[in-house]
């Protein structure tokens, strides 16, 4: 059997294909069109392991570009598909943070990767990976470099949660003297702060993972940490959880077709 999974960011996209004893990743970047982002990430899955489309047994497609798939069998939502993957990632998995670039969202699991609440943000880029590409560009340095450059430094007041504020909030800071280092520490605080908020609205889970694009950045896990007082999981896949999930969807309904013919 082969499924995959193909999640739709608004800034990455990512697939999966999975079989029964493995799977492998893409990953490429969402651009302008969710529509070919997704098509060039199940090519590239395609083209690398020599198959074609008919190859495929189930296509699951999620993500906020999922409506823009013509190729997939079935679209689920990100929720249910983070959901999934993160308990595939760490078992017993009951709490979910997952910060992607449009939105955040805390999901609370029965343990075995089904949804049984959620809450997420998804008006405002405060707390999601938009605000900190925004404020890594106010600060002259790419996204991938915050964890690393704010390692150790004191957070200096980032308070508005606006992304336009915030921002000018960082010029500002920068333009007092405020050493880069200390700025991007209040930005991780500043959306921890905010995400940790909607996890004790969800309640206290007993294991918690960190999945989305957000999870890489070991600053924003650390300040996630000290906001909630309980350790959160992250690891090397974090950021996949969402195609994963859909892939491992895909081969449960595959399985069930199958049964019932």
């Amino acid at each position: 059997m082969l499924t995959v999974g193909v999640d739709v960011g608004s800034i990455m996209t990512k697939a999966v294909i999975m079989s029964d004893t493995a799977w492998q990743s893409v990953v490429i970047p969402t651009g302008y069109s969710p529509r070919d982002a997704g098509t060039e990430a199940l090519e590239s899955l395609l083209r690398e392991y020599k198959l074609s489309r008919g190859d495929i047994d189930m296509i699951i497609g999620t993500g906020y570009g999922r409506v823009a798939l013509s190729f997939i069998d079935k679209a689920v939502t990100e929720i249910t598909c983070h959901a999934r993957g993160a308990h595939y990632l760490v078992e017993s998995t009951d709490m979910v943070i997952d910060i992607g670039g449009q939105d955040s969202k805390v999901i609370l699991t029965d343990g075995a990767g089904n949804v049984t609440n959620f809450v997420m943000n998804d008006k405002c880029a405060a707390g999601t990976g938009r605000f900190l590409q925004v404020m890594a560009t106010a600060l002259g340095c790419d996204v991938s470099d915050l964890a690393g450059l704010a390692r150790g430094a004191d957070p200096a007041q980032v308070s508005s949660m606006c992304t336009v504020f915030a921002e000018s909030e960082v010029i500002s800071l920068l333009a007092q003297g405020v050493g880069k280092d200390w700025i991007i520490a209040g930005i991780h605080r500043s959306v921890a702060t905010r995400v940790a908020a909607m996890a004790e609205r969800l309640g206290k889970g007993d294991k918690l993972t960190f999945t989305g694009g957000v999870s890489k950045n070991e600053g924003v896990r650390e300040c996630l940490v000290r906001n909630l007082g309980r350790e959160i999981i992250t690891v090397p896949a974090s950021h996949l959880a969402g195609a994963l999930g859909a892939a491992l969807i895909a081969k449960s309904h595959w399985n069930l077709i199958r049964e019932q013919h």
